[in-house]
């Protein structure tokens, strides 16, 4: 019943993904959230972020910011890190990400999402065929409709990581 949230991945950051072996394997394009996911809410693009993005373009990989915010705060950040991007996206909606896939030149196969949300970033990602890593919050500083939809990510948490386990044994 949860499994539509659980992401492929969980992981500890954005920045601890092994893109270059995601690469080797075929991976062609990611997909990312921006808030919480490669900076704090509303943060610009630090120095962290560029260089990232200055990897993929070096490897060849094709990007795209994915995000329900505003053009201004992601116009923004895409700018800053060379990134295509589309604001306002309705996730989990699987039209943002089957443009973003467009934008990109990728297939479902070719492409991974990143993101700090199941509700929203997970569970479209999903919806959309599209391998899901689910990083950790990078702020605990979140507006208050985020703050009440952790409460309900950490029960489907809870089960994820039990099923893992299972899964490990």
């Amino acid at each position: 019943m949860l499994e539509p949230f659980y992401p492929k991945y969980y992981v500890s950051s954005a920045y601890a993904i092994p893109y270059e072996r995601l690469y080797e394997g075929g991976i062609r394009g990611v997909i990312f959230d921006v808030d919480n996911t490669l900076v704090p809410h509303d943060s610009p693009a630090d120095e962290r972020a560029v260089e990232l993005f200055r990897r993929f373009h070096h490897m060849g990989m094709e990007t795209c910011l994915l995000s329900n915010n505003r053009e201004p705060r992601v116009a923004a950040f895409a700018e800053r890190v060379g990134s295509s991007y589309l604001f306002k996206a309705g996730k989990p909606s699987v039209k943002g990400y089957e443009k973003a896939m467009e934008l990109m030149g990728t297939s479902r196969t070719a492409t991974v999402f990143v993101g700090d949300q199941l509700f929203t970033d997970v569970f479209g990602a999903n919806r959309a065929g599209i391998t899901s890593y689910l990083v950790k919050p990078m702020d605990p500083r979140e507006e208050i409709q985020i703050v009440l939809k952790r409460y309900l990510e950490a029960v489907v948490l809870y089960f994820y990581r039990r099923r893992r386990r299972r899964e490990k044994r």
